[in-house]
């Protein structure tokens, strides 16, 4: 999940935005007829906007949606070796963060009020990438190995220590180190400094597709995270300090109100369908192309959840992995993390039919 890393790379302005999105020529016509100077500026910082995890941020703007309900974004996104996405929301530097729910239950434990306002995928939309060699086809085969994440203390360490631990596998038993992803995470296994890396598409394809590495463990649907983690794992979501929202309710509908026309876009529509929509330098550059950016996601489009609201049984599976790996939750309950208020307000105002079954949140 790239979690200590930063720099703005969409746009500062609307003007700027639309140079990134040459191939969505569709898109203005769905957005409202107001200048962008008369709506309320908003910071994200998504926490690696190019990863297909990540990918509903870019593809609410590539639609026009942010406009069109109302608020002018400034997206921008994490890069190795800085300041991770949430990091950067709780610092003040954005308003918004597009990363894991993990994180708000992270911060929460440290007395820190973030909360997730609309859940945008139901597993971690990883998977564990093992050389042949490795032997590696379980939790269990870590031990003694070398493991790639994105970085220290992330969400793929934390969801590799979980892994592990449910096969016995204590994190003394195994070396992690941060190789990102993309490039650098192919660079780890082809050099041998890394056995196996977590990490999603299109990197899985890049390693797929040149023979370097094969997926052991997946975590990419949501049938695959109910047998690797026990349950439901909601992944990409939007969070936000709880003062922060409070003084901002109406800009912070406006924004989840388009993130859920996004969601619902998305269920209506195919793989292509979104590729079609996004920056051409997302979905075909040095590591992978167009049609194995498709083929990609058409495997793991059933990681996305269709309407926003936080499914069942999530919460609770991310606390017991919170638990099993140290992280002390006992002065919080799942209510404290998340809530589906604005989401249930954006569907009646989009005349969307809820698919989700939701858990129940404060709100």
């Amino acid at each position: 999940m790239n979690k200590r890393s930063i720099v703005a790379v969409v746009a500062a302005t609307a003007a700027a935005v639309s140079l990134g999105l040459a191939g969505c020529s569709g898109s203005p016509s769905t957005a409202s007829s107001a200048s962008s100077a008369t709506l309320p500026v908003v910071k994200m910082m998504v926490g690696g906007i190019d990863k297909q995890i990540y990918l509903p941020y870019q593809l609410a703007e590539s639609l026009g949606y942010y406009k069109k309900y109302g608020v002018d974004m400034q997206l921008s996104t994490e890069q190795n070796g800085g300041v991770g996405a949430e990091e950067a929301m709780v610092s003040g530097q954005v308003d918004l963060s597009g990363a894991w729910y993990i994180h708000s239950v992270d911060f929460q434990s440290k007395g820190k009020k973030v909360i997730n306002l609309i859940q945008l995928s139901g597993a971690p939309g990883e998977r564990i990438m093992c050389t042949p060699k490795s032997n590696v086809t379980s939790g269990a085969d870590l031990k003694g190995k070398t493991v790639g994440v994105t970085d220290l203390g992330s969400g793929t360490d934390e969801l590799t220590q979980f892994i592990a631990s449910k096969a016995g596998v204590k994190k003394t038993d195994y070396q992690t180190i941060a190789v990102h992803a993309g490039a650098t995470a192919i660079a780890a296994l082809q050099r041998g400094s890394a056995d196996c890396v977590m990490t999603t598409q299109p990197t899985v394809g890049a390693l797929e597709s040149q023979k370097l590495a094969t997926s052991a463990i997946d975590l990419a649907s949501t049938k695959g995270a109910n047998a690797a983690l026990g349950g439901a794992w909601p992944a990409a979501g939007l969070l936000a300090q709880e003062s922060w929202v409070n003084s901002h309710k109406a800009v912070v509908q406006k924004v989840v109100t388009a993130l859920t026309a996004t969601m619902h876009w998305m269920s209506t529509h195919t793989a292509q369908d979104v590729a079609d929509k996004l920056p051409k330098s997302f979905v075909q550059n040095a590591t992978i192309s167009k049609a194995d950016y498709v083929k990609a996601l058409k495997e793991d489009y059933g990681q996305f959840l269709p309407d926003g609201l936080m499914p069942a049984g999530g919460p609770k599976t991310v606390f017991q992995m919170e638990n099993a790996i140290g992280v002390d939750t006992s002065s919080i309950t799942y209510s404290d993390t998340f809530t589906n208020s604005f989401v249930n307000v954006a569907l009646k105002q989009l005349g969307i039919t809820p698919v989700t079954t939701p858990a129940g949140a404060k709100g």
